[in-house]
């Protein structure tokens, strides 16, 4: 069966990154832009972070320029506008498309697993949520609207020890 675990992604320095490494670990996959009238989302998605990656989690941050032109910087720009503006940390990506023809691939297995509302598979807008469980199940798909805070009970409950 296939899971999260079994894709990569390039990372904002140009590394492959083989999505395996976090196996093991619930994480919060989010298509991000640096424009948008929710980018101040990174602030909340940072902070969870913080107070979850040591217990194994993480946020894997996928910068998309598909909705609006609202990520038109380079891997350098939105580098620095992440670490300038909210000093984040966690895992950000080469900017993918989520949509269309060239979607990546984790992005086309991400909504197949967990369609949107009356099952429309299509990303809305910036700031989709996805939570996968330590097995790269995807365990839930969150709106834009969704702030990151709202997670904490759905993030604390994939951290229990089993």
């Amino acid at each position: 069966m296939t899971t999260v675990f079994d894709f990569s992604a390039t990372a904002l320095d140009g590394r492959d990154v083989p999505l395996r490494q976090f196996e093991g670990q619930a994480l919060l996959i989010v298509n991000t832009a640096s424009a948008c009238g929710f980018t101040p989302q990174y602030e909340a998605l940072e902070q969870l972070y913080k107070t979850y990656s040591a217990r194994g989690f993480s946020v894997l941050g996928f910068p998309c320029n598909q909705f609006g032109n609202q990520e038109p910087g380079d891997a350098r720009t939105i580098a620095n506008f992440c670490s300038q503006n909210y000093s984040v940390t966690f895992p950000l990506f080469a900017k993918i498309d989520v949509n269309g023809d060239q979607a990546h691939p984790l992005y086309d297995f991400l909504k197949n697993e967990k369609p949107g509302l009356l099952g429309s598979k299509a990303i809305k807008w910036n700031f989709t949520k996805f939570i996968v469980d330590r097995y790269g199940k995807v365990v839930a798909r969150h709106a834009p609207t969704t702030s990151p805070v709202a997670l904490t009970r759905e993030i604390e409950n994939l951290l229990k020890p089993e």
